[in-house]
């Protein structure tokens, strides 16, 4: 109920820009630039957690992009979940154009960029961006799913752009973890270590050398993309299957996704492709995405 009062309120009332406050606009043209201006770059945090996959930022966190961050995920700025969507769009985008050689391939069995794929693999499956789950208790207390909505938002604009792309949100936290607030990196990591899974019948989507992609909307130590690369690896490499369904948060982003994807879904029968071993074990790294990194760890544009 809270999600669907935001979103009406988004529409009736005037409001101030989530970055700088300029009045009577949601996003000005300033703050939209520090999402759409800056060039997507490699982001490496020091030091780089074990089993980070290649990750691509559009700008680095703080002022302006750390308030619009904070407003979309603790504060319900739904109206903002459209230009982050396309801004995570941009880092998707960096990551399947770089090189090969960069720690891993196109994706999970993957060995290149977007139009590169095992042999007799064509890439007409679509692209599967995994969003890094928050907890339930805190999805509850949010009132929606903000890494969910912004990576439906990505998808929406893959596809209009020409690259076929869907959400598979086929992580979840298995146990408990403590906030991450205040920890430092070995502490980060040590808090998450194991927490995540793949969920029953995620096995099937991540199967048969399909290009996945993590994406978050912030990137700070790597501890929680590495768990979560971890746990994607994990289930590929084994051949795990544990059912036939997907799991889906009960929440609007999830009817949105039933919505979005039941034409494509009728086409492509992803959900029933039978799973198959994946060659070449070590090319199994996804790549990931996300709006935001410290700047010191964004590697330097040279071009």
């Amino acid at each position: 109920m809270r999600g669907w009062w935001q979103d009406l309120t988004d529409l009736v009332l005037p409001a101030d820009c989530a970055g700088c406050g300029a009045p009577r606009t949601a996003l000005c043209p300033r703050c939209r630039a520090t999402l759409d201006g800056g060039v997507p770059r490699r982001a490496r945090p020091v030091p780089e957690p074990a089993g980070l996959p290649v990750v691509h930022a559009v700008a680095p966190y703080g002022a302006e992009v750390r308030a619009l961050l904070l407003a979309h995920k603790e504060r319900g700025a739904l109206a903002l979940a459209a230009a982050l969507g396309v801004a995570l769009a941009r880092a998707v985008r960096a990551g399947l154009g770089s090189g090969a050689e960069e720690a891993g391939g196109g994706g999970l069995g993957g060995a290149g960029g977007a139009g590169a794929g095992p042999v007799g693999q064509s890439w007409r499956e679509p692209l599967l961006l995994v969003p890094v789950p928050s907890a339930r208790w805190a999805v509850r207390a949010r009132g929606h799913d903000p890494v969910r909505r912004m990576a439906l938002a990505a998808a929406r604009e893959l596809r209009r752009t020409g690259t076929p792309a869907r959400v598979a949100a086929v992580l979840r936290q298995r146990r408990a973890v403590a906030d991450q607030t205040g920890l430092d990196a070995p502490g980060r990591l040590a808090n998450l270590a194991g927490a995540l899974e793949v969920t029953a019948g995620g096995g099937r989507l991540l199967g048969d050398g399909r290009r996945v992609v993590l994406v978050d909307d912030l990137m700070t130590t790597g501890a929680s993309l590495a768990e979560a690369a971890r746990a994607l690896r994990e289930t590929v490499m084994s051949g795990a299957n544990g059912g036939t369904a997907v799991y889906r948060a009960i929440t609007r982003e999830g009817r949105e996704e039933r919505r979005i994807s039941e034409e494509q879904e009728r086409t492509e029968s992803v959900h029933g492709a039978p799973e198959k071993a994946v060659p070449n074990a070590r090319a199994r790294m996804p790549r990931a995405a996300v709006i935001a990194a410290p700047a010191d760890s964004l590697e330097i544009d040279r071009n």
